[in-house]
């Protein structure tokens, strides 16, 4: 009854997957726990459950996706919904922004004002905070991998800029290049992450005996990098699907928004870690060793 009406908008048909997503987002945050901690009678290191919520998370992408694109090709995106999609990818943006700034406000808090801490009547809690990281924390040197990541995204913020410029000449060859490229190296970044994670847990750089108060310098490092890399794998599944989409024809030079988005986000992503890699693993790595 809705397609009867002409107007500019799109007025799209109710869909499951709002629903569906949430439901294996909470099964999926669950069964993390319980693989990790152990919750509701399972057993810590219990996956199935896990791995039933990721299921439904690809498969709410998959389909939600699917009917993004088919909406695309009908042509439902008029100039009018264009403008909507670009507002609405823009506050989404923003939003992301805020979420940083949480976590960037809570290392900073810790990072500028930890000796107010040490005017306590309490003398383990002097201790805990007369040094910033605390002391005994093997911070991580910033030269080494941070920087091989930082180099990484970089590039990888030029290749998908080249995609883009590509497909707006016209170049879809060059388009596809680029684009691989770029996921190729955001997939280097994920992987040089995970090792740099299993090199901190395996040797227990911020979690020891000698370090006192570690678990607050170790929690808002993972929180702010570890949300960080999340962002940048789902940053490469969107150029993954933008790359399926130009390899099966989708895309004009006047129309890609679906791309557009995709580097909007790849560019957010580029632009926190420089933040994180400067302030995180550079300015405030202090000399707790």
């Amino acid at each position: 009854m809705a397609d009867s009406v002409k107007h500019d908008y799109h007025l799209v048909n109710p869909s499951p997957w709002p629903l569906v997503g949430s439901i294996a987002a909470v099964v999926w945050a669950v069964g993390m726990v319980a693989a990790m901690k152990g919750v509701f009678g399972l057993p810590k290191g219990t996956l199935w459950l896990a791995g039933l919520g990721l299921a439904g998370i690809l498969y709410t992408m998959i389909g939600w996706w699917s009917d993004v694109v088919r909406e695309a090709n009908k042509g439902d995106h008029t100039p009018v919904v264009s403008i909507g999609l670009r507002y609405g990818m823009i506050l989404f943006i923003v939003s992301e922004v805020m979420f940083f700034v949480a976590w960037f406000w809570m290392f900073f808090e810790m990072a500028l004002f930890h000796e107010v801490r040490t005017i306590s009547g309490i003398e383990e809690v002097r201790q805990a905070w007369g040094a910033w990281p605390p002391k005994g924390v093997e911070t991580l040197d910033p030269w080494h991998f941070p920087l091989i990541n930082t180099l990484t995204l970089l590039t990888s913020g030029t290749t998908v800029t080249w995609a883009h410029h590509a497909l707006q000449q016209g170049d879809r060859k060059g388009a596809k290049l680029a684009l691989v490229l770029t996921i190729l190296l955001g997939m280097a970044f994920t992987g040089i992450q995970a090792y740099e994670y299993r090199e901190i847990i395996t040797e227990k750089l911020f979690f020891n005996d000698v370090a006192a108060n570690s678990g607050l310098y170790g929690s808002s490092f993972f929180m702010a990098t570890g949300f960080h890399g999340f962002h940048v794998l789902i940053g490469t599944i969107f150029l993954i699907v933008c790359l399926i989409r130009l390899m099966g024809g989708g895309f004009t030079p006047k129309q890609h928004f679906g791309f557009e988005a995709a580097a909007w986000y790849w560019h957010f992503v580029d632009v926190v870690w420089l933040f994180l890699f400067a302030f995180i693993y550079v300015i405030f790595k202090g000399a707790a060793g």
